[in-house]
This record gives C-alpha cells, sequence and structure tokens, in this order.
C-alpha cells in the first residue's frame, strides 16, 4: 500500500500533558564525552559521517535526563547502554544491508543470546554488538542482584528478538495493525532494558513481589507506551525518509484507519494524555502501599518519561526534518 500524507496546511505537533519535573544530572558534560569515547573504542559504528552524527545529536543529554540523581560512574555505564541500543538500531537493525533481511538478522541472535545466557561456546564472540554487550553486562553485573540482572537479560532479549519481526515486516512491506503495533512497539523502543536498570541504578532494589506488582506492571507499561508513542510524534517526518515510516504509530493510524496526517497526530496525543492520567493515578496507589524503593522506581519511570519529551523538542534530529512553517504547540 502507498503512503501518501499530503496535506495542504503545515502539521500543528500537539501539546502533550506532563506533570513531571524536569531535571538534568549535573554530571552530563564529563560522562558524555566519556561515553563517545567508548562508541569509537567498541568498533559498533565506524562510518565517519555516522560518528559525527551522534557526537552532534548529544545522546547523552537524554541518558543524563532519564537518569538525573546517579552519580558519575553509573551515569557513564547507564550512558554506554543507552549508545549500545541507539548504536544497535542505527547500524544493525535499521542499515539498507541488513534492515530488509529478516535472516540475517536472526542468524546475529545466537551470539547475543550466548551472552545472555551466560552460555559457554567453543568459538569465541565475534559480533562487534554482541562483543559490547558481554562488557555491558559485566559492568551492570557489579552493581545488580541476581534477579535484577535476570530482569534486564530478559528485556533485552525481547528487544532483540522483536527487531526480527519488524525487519520481517520491511521485508514483505507490511505496515502492523494498530494493536499488533502497539503491543510490539512495547518491545521495539529498547525502553523495558533501561527500565529495568532504575533501581539497579538508584541502588534501592525492587523484590520480586514489588518488582511484580500490579501498580508496577501498569505503570511501567504506560512510561513505556508514552516514550515510544512521544518518540513516534516528534520523529514522523523524519522516518517517512527512511523506511516510510513503516514502524511509526502517526502513520499506522493513518495507514489503517484513514485518517488524515493531523488526526493521527491528535489521536496520538489524546493517547498520550490518557497514559499520563493513569500514571498519577497509579502513582497515589503505589504511594499508598509502596516502600521507597518502589517511589523511586516510580519517580524514575517519570523522569524518563519527562526527559525524553525535553530532549526531543530540543533535538535537530527530530524538528528539522519537519516542514517549515510546522506549529509546535506548548507542553505543559
Amino acid at each position: 500500500m502507498a503512503i501518501t500524507h499530503a496535506q495542504a496546511t503545515p502539521p500543528r505537533i500537539p501539546a502533550l500533558r506532563c506533570p513531571f519535573a524536569s531535571q538534568v544530572n549535573p554530571h552530563v558534560t564529563e560522562a558524555s564525552e566519556d561515553s563517545f569515547s567508548w562508541l569509537l573504542e567498541s568498533g559498533m559504528l565506524q562510518e565517519p559521517e555516522m560518528l559525527e552524527r551522534y557526537r552532534s545529536a548529544r545522546f547523552g543529554w537524554l541518558t543524563a535526563r532519564a537518569y538525573p540523581l546517579v552519580d558519575r560512574e553509573m551515569l557513564k555505564l547507564l550512558m554506554d547502554w543507552c549508545i549500545w541500543l541507539f548504536a544497535f538500531d542505527d547500524g544493525f537493525c535499521e542499515s539498507e544491508d541488513l534492515s530488509k533481511h529478516t535472516a540475517l538478522i536472526a542468524r546475529a541472535l545466537p551470539e547475543m543470546f550466548k551472552v545472555l545466557h551466560d552460555l559457554e561456546w567453543e568459538q569465541p564472540v565475534t559480533n562487534v554488538f554482541a562483543k559490547s554487550l558481554q562488557g555491558l553486562k559485566d559492568r551492570i553485573s557489579a552493581h545488580a542482584e541476581r534477579d535484577q540482572l535476570d530482569r534486564w537479560c530478559t528485556a533485552t532479549k525481547e528487544y532483540i528478538f522483536a527487531q526480527v519481526w519488524e525487519a520481517a515486516n520491511r521485508e514483505s512491506d507490511v505496515v502492523p495493525t494498530p494493536e499488533d503495533y502497539v503491543f510490539m512497539r512495547r518491545r521495539t523502543g529498547a525502553m523495558y532494558p533501561v527500565y529495568a536498570l532504575i533501581d539497579i541504578a538508584g541502588r534501592q532494589r525492587l523484590t520480586p513481589e514489588e518488582w511484580h506488582h500490579p501498580d508496577v506492571r501498569a505503570l511501567t507499561e504506560h512510561a513505556n507506551d508514552l516514550v515510544v508513542w512521544d518518540n513516534d510524534l516528534f520523529s514522523y517526518a523524519k522516518e517517512r525518509k527512511h523506511d516510510r515510516a513503516r514502524h511509526n504509530l502517526v502513520n499506522v493510524l493513518v495507514t489503517h484507519r484513514e485518517c488524515t496526517l493531523q488526526e493521527a497526530l491528535d489521536e496520538v496525543a489524546s493517547m498520550h494524555d490518557h497514559a499520563v492520567a493513569e500514571m498519577v493515578r497509579l502513582r497515589k496507589s503505589a504511594e499508598e502501599w509502596g516502600s521507597p524503593a518502589v517511589l523511586a522506581y516510580v519517580q524514575g519511570l517519570e523522569h524518563w518519561v519527562r526527559g525524553h519529551i525535553e530532549y526531543s523538542l530540543g533535538s535537530a534530529r527530530y524538528v528539522h526534518a519537519w516542514p517549515s512553517g510546522t506549529q509546535w504547540l506548548q507542553t505543559s
């Protein structure tokens, strides 16, 4: 199906309700420089143009907004992990050579899963992303209890395997249905792997019972939805130029509901506001029963939601991709 989203007037990016605090980690500058050096040494991305794009994108500022309270050592680790996710997505999942070939991505899974399952093989790990992942896992292990590390490993495996689903859609030229997209976007968006580090980074461990509590699970799901939906909203114009925004909620709504681009943008904003309202409601519930670790985790989710909005609105990566005259309404 052809994707044509032309409209007579410039689009209006709706205001997004976000009552959560905006903070920035004071170690952002030093940790960002160290993290970029780690990226250079990792060998995951080697093209000068791609590396320069990473330097100018200032991804470290997203991490610094998402984890504003951690110390410098922990912030550096978190930045490296977020950089790994961006690099894996850009250099592996969305590369022109690999992204449309499901089998090529699937064949890379064994080395990734070998690392995440602590399996011993006769052959050494050779995939550059798997080797970097091994180093990150070792560093996370130094700060995590076994159950915390297992949560991170499980979420990371889900994320990596979900990339095969996206590749299959590209290969078959499929735009997923809204129902399938929302379900899978929770896995392709890599938010569960970063949320699994909130209590590790804050050194306030959630017990297994707290981690699986219905309020915590629902808060995590809503916070996940908010970041990936907001990302789809802000990045739609950029993604139309690559992959035809096949995996973007705005395009999914336009394609399957036959609405206009503006109607789709407004619908995503409405979904955002509903999810924020649910987070506010569930936070009140968690305050009635939650331990300090639970409340710190909820605050960590809120930092991610607000931090992602602030970072995206200040990023030329997204804003400058929209046509001249696009109206950006004030987020509250």
